[in-house]
């Protein structure tokens, strides 16, 4: 079937008159009205059977669901009808299109459609059927909650996407066919299946939700927890929804030694004992993909392990595996890996999925200090909890204390002196409670990870860290303190002014400082402190990108030397301390 010009048109109603069979043809009219229809069919009226559509999209809906011997168009309509002809020339092309096309009248009704949208709906046709009807009366998700309707009343392409009963979603762009003479009465709709992307973007959510669900517990929780409770709680927590949201049945977690290079088992699950057991280390040869992926901080997807020189055998009758490393500050703490008894089982979504949540199980063995498992002891997580009680609230005495000592310096010594023994009472009571500690609980009872190594420059030294963030006072103890540092802190500026002026046994070796105070800048804060004649040496804290009024280069323009860019790691903030008390006087 051909629409073409006029004279082609009158051309194919000879064709069919010289051919006309003894049964009445049915001859489509494209016209206003039946009498149009009858005067147009005078001469052989009586031979003919005459179906009149009013326009050409009418027409459409016919000859989709209909025979005729020919087809007929007024003048009028003509250049609609070649339009027409256009899109059935180019039917093929529409039929083989992933996306289904539409056309519909302004009751949303089927007038033509490609054979995506039968296959959809498993029908063997739809034209005649309501649009939301075949695709099962699916939810209106938006933008648009009534698409079709806006795209006829306001004449401008619009879209929305849908969600049927069966979990499937659909987008769809509704664009109003331009008619002379009217406002438009038909759309033209194309449908995207968006299933696969939709599905991609809730996996990836519930991943991330999930991540921030491994450790999920206030420090309150933390502290009544032993280490080996910690770790279980995180065993549970990832094999629950490696499980149950990546899919994944066989597991090995490994933790790298950094001093030894060893990768010691955490977690294996559906591993054979050989492949759970065996030695590895962070090289790149003959260490297995775990060993090639801890030394070059790389992903490796093992499509068939028959095929790969790298693989190790782990699981019973593994064909495919996928590693990906624990990264936490862009350096390799782990591997985390999993295999299949099928080839080629994994794709590139299940390495970018694996590789997301990777990422929070990294933080998490962070949060929970999980790095190695040995057990501490007793005494020592007593003393820690007993030195974590007083450490905050022995601060807050010293900072009432000099607030007071400011205001009667210079009027009542006898006063001042007694403050004064009370700042030294109190300063007493933490380092009498270290010392407590080192005996009470010696290196060999405590974790791995309360261990620390021999930093001699940093022992004795006295620091002060002011931030209004409790969080961060409480840190300040716990990470200096376990290198020998006497830390104190203060919530602002005013009170920072007034520990530094204190009169003491000794001065601060250090000051570390948030940029942003609650009564001053980072900078302001430094100013004040050169006004003194032998100021202490000062680190300023910042988070990356964020810097209010410039403080931080404003005062390296006055004279700053060291930053410290917020998250950092301890390895960090201890070398900016050494390198700002070996850059000053000695410890006396």
């Amino acid at each position: 079937m051909d629409i073409g010009t006029q004279a082609g048109v009158a051309q194919t109603s000879r064709v069919l008159e010289q051919r006309w069979l003894t049964t009445k043809p049915r001859i489509l009219l494209v016209c206003d009205s039946r009498e149009d229809a009858v005067r147009l069919l005078a001469r052989a009226a009586e031979s003919r059977e005459a179906v009149v559509a009013s326009n050409p999209l009418r027409a459409l809906a016919h000859l989709t669901r209909e025979r005729f011997a020919g087809v007929y168009v007024s003048s009028e309509y003509l250049q609609e009808a070649l339009q027409l002809g256009t899109l059935l020339q180019n039917e093929q092309i529409l039929e083989g299109m992933p996306d289904g096309v539409v056309l519909l009248d302004n009751d949303n009704t089927i007038i033509w459609c490609n054979r995506q949208l039968c296959e959809w709906s498993n029908c063997e046709t739809v034209v005649g059927a309501n649009f939301y009807t075949v695709l099962g009366s699916p939810e209106i998700l938006g933008p648009d909650f009534c698409p079709f309707h806006t795209a006829l009343a306001t004449g401008q392409a619009t879209g929305s996407t849908l969600r049927s009963d069966e979990n499937r979603y659909f987008h769809v762009h509704a664009a109003p066919v331009r008619e002379a003479g009217g406002a438009p009465r038909h759309l033209i709709v194309s449908i995207r299946d968006v299933t696969g992307e939709v599905h991609q973007q809730q996996k990836m959510a519930a991943i991330h939700q999930a991540g921030m669900e491994l450790a999920d517990l206030a420090p309150a929780e933390l502290t009544h927890m032993a280490v080996q409770d910690r770790i279980e709680l995180l065993k549970s927590n990832i094999l629950h929804f490696t499980r149950d949201l990546l899919h994944f049945d066989v597991v090995e977690i490994r933790l790298l030694d950094q001093k030894t290079g060893r990768l010691e088992s955490l977690l294996t699950t559906g591993m054979d004992a050989e492949g759970a057991t065996r030695p590895l280390y962070a090289r790149p040869q003959n260490n297995g993909v775990t060993g090639f992926v801890a030394a070059t901080g790389k992903s490796y997807l093992c499509e068939d392990t028959t095929e790969d020189p790298l693989y190790l055998p782990g699981a019973v009758g593994a064909k495919s595996s996928l590693t990906v490393p624990l990264m936490l500050h862009d350096e390799v703490i782990g591997t985390f890996n999993v295999e299949s008894i099928e080839p080629r089982a994994f794709t590139e979504s299940d390495l970018q999925f694996l590789e997301i949540f990777c990422r929070d199980v990294a933080a998490a063995l962070n949060t929970l200090e999980l790095l190695v498992t040995e057990k501490a002891t007793a005494a020592a997580e007593s003393v820690e909890a007993i030195h974590s009680a007083v450490a905050l609230p022995v601060d807050i005495i010293l900072n009432d204390a000099v607030n007071v000592m400011e205001r009667y310096i210079g009027h009542e010594p006898e006063v001042v002196e007694r403050i004064h023994r009370i700042l030294r009472n109190a300063r007493d009571i933490k380092q009498v409670i270290q010392k407590v500690g080192r005996k009470m609980a010696p290196t060999q009872a405590l974790p791995t990870t309360m261990q620390v190594e021999e930093r001699p420059a940093l022992r004795g030294r006295r620091i002060l860290v002011v931030d209004a963030d409790e969080n961060v006072r409480v840190a300040a103890h716990n990470l200096l303190e376990r290198y020998g540092c006497v830390v104190e802190t203060a919530h602002d500026g005013a009170e920072a002014m007034y520990m530094v002026r204190a009169p003491a046994e000794s001065e601060y070796d250090v000051l570390i400082s948030d940029v942003r105070l609650p009564d001053m800048t980072g900078y302001e804060f430094f100013l004040k402190l050169q006004e003194l004649r032998d100021s202490p040496p000062l680190v300023l804290m910042t988070g990356f990108g964020w810097d209010p009024g410039h403080s931080i280069v404003k005062a390296r323009q006055a004279g700053l030397q060291t930053v410290l860019y917020k998250p950092f790691r301890l390895d960090q903030l201890l070398l900016a301390v050494e390198q700002v008390v070996n850059s000053s006087r000695p410890v006396a």
